[in-house]
């Protein structure tokens, strides 16, 4: 057993894949390849996997991702269609001339930097403007103090790895002091809600592997992990920060849709009624130069 094997725990059946990012004496710390938890286990309780994609937690994992991409492109085909303002698409049939979209900027805090890498990408793949910045839970507040007012984001994911203690696992799920690196994201959270109070001048994603989900929304999150404290999808956060982005400053996002459109489902990520961050304008810049000024600003 050595760092950077591929592991399942035969106690819990095999039910999550873990890489192994420490081993001490005779235990090992473990980060999950798609869920963000953060574990140890007895060596002898682990089993290593030579081949992850044969086995049936990540073939599980594979399909809930593949059904929840294909929801986010269909919901932003239907987004496009639809939430433009009449009064823009009349002009812009008038005129012969396109308008444009501004989605909202994510500024995304990771405390894992695969994860953070498979964020980015999807940030590309949908073309939403993005900073990351990989980070340890416990450095994101003072972090966030100095990003903040340099990035100007729209929306701002803290997320990374959490979990309830094993000492506390049959205890008071209620107090902080029963979580990994809840306080660390809620003191994150209180740091972007001294930057911007009004919660939809910034929205908020907060929250990991069984996160204190009310101690994130009371301290000022949009949305938050995990109302049952169960495992969320490494992407949970980054499919509401899209969703957040590309949703018109007219219009709320639909609840519904974003907690259900998450791999995870509503025991993982829950919320309260929001504006979206996109802004629509008109004419469509002519220039790369120009667009990428507006985009710069937005």
């Amino acid at each position: 057993m050595k760092q950077g094997d591929l592991v399942v725990r035969k106690s819990y059946g095999g039910d999550v894949l873990f890489r192994v990012e420490d081993v001490r004496s005779e235990r090992a710390l473990l980060k999950g390849t798609d869920y963000r938890l953060l574990a140890d286990a007895p060596i002898p309780d682990l089993s290593v996997v030579r081949d992850p994609e044969s086995t049936r937690a990540t073939q599980q994992v594979r399909i809930k991702v593949n059904d929840s991409l294909k929801r986010m492109r269909q919901q932003r085909a239907q987004q496009q269609s639809v939430q433009t303002g009449e009064e823009i698409r009349l002009a812009a049939e008038q005129q012969a001339q396109p308008y444009f979209e501004m989605p909202g900027k994510v500024l995304h805090l990771d405390g894992d930097g695969n994860y953070l890498r498979k964020s980015m990408q999807l940030y590309e793949a949908m073309k939403v403007p993005a900073h990351g910045v990989h980070a340890h839970e416990s450095q994101m507040a003072d972090l966030l103090f100095r990003l903040l007012p340099q990035v100007k984001p729209d929306i701002v994911v803290i997320t990374g790895h959490d979990g309830v203690l094993k000492s506390h696992a049959n205890g008071d799920l209620f107090s902080l002091g029963s979580y990994k690196n809840s306080q660390s994201f809620v003191n994150a959270v209180h740091v972007a809600r001294e930057y911007e109070k009004n919660r939809d001048g910034l929205v908020v994603i907060a929250g990991a592997c069984q996160s204190h989900f009310e101690a994130l929304l009371q301290a000022g999150s949009n949305f938050a992990s995990s109302p049952g404290r169960i495992l969320i999808h490494a992407l949970d956060p980054v499919y509401i920060a899209i969703k957040s982005s590309y949703t018109s400053i007219r219009e709320t996002i639909n609840l519904s849709d974003v907690v259900h459109g998450t791999i995870s489902g509503i025991d993982g990520v829950g919320g309260i009624e929001t504006i979206g961050r996109c802004r629509v304008g008109l004419p469509k810049p002519k220039t790369a130069a120009v667009a990428a000024l507006l985009k710069s600003t937005s």
